[in-house]
């Protein structure tokens, strides 16, 4: 055997996780409900504001990444990416939608947003300490 680290996932190795993945899933006796998402918050001329990112597993709605631009940040963009994830998976079979963020990005944000806080892997540095937040929709 031979362990080799890859730079893409190419179609072969896809088409393996996929299966394998769905395989798993059907023999436990569990829907996969898998969905990777994209939102996009762009103003009048196209310019893009903000983007949040991330996917869905059986129950679950997994955001992976927010991220809005310097000049907006406090100007609601964030809040209306949220709940545009929120919205779209709403009623669709998902009872959750969980998160990660590290100290110095955005606890208090999600907080604001309803989220509760699950724990906390604490770190030597404050900032790196990373929150998992989930709620329930």
């Amino acid at each position: 055997m031979e362990i080799k680290r890859i730079e893409e996932v190419n179609d072969t190795i896809g088409e393996f996780i996929n299966k394998e993945f769905s395989d798993y899933a059907r023999q436990n006796e569990v829907t996969l409900n898998y969905d990777e998402f994209n939102f996009v918050a762009e103003d009048d001329d196209g310019t893009i504001l903000g983007v949040i990112t991330g996917r869905t597993t059986y129950n679950e709605v997994h955001i992976v990444d927010l991220i809005v631009n310097h000049e907006c940040r406090r100007g609601g963009v964030g809040s209306k990416l949220v709940a545009a994830v929120e919205e779209a998976y709403k009623g669709k079979g998902y009872s959750k939608i969980t998160l990660t963020t590290f100290g110095f990005q955005a606890p208090g944000f999600y907080r604001k947003q309803g989220y509760e806080l699950e724990f906390v892997r604490e770190d030597k540095d404050p900032k790196l300490s990373k929150y998992f937040f989930a709620k329930h929709i």
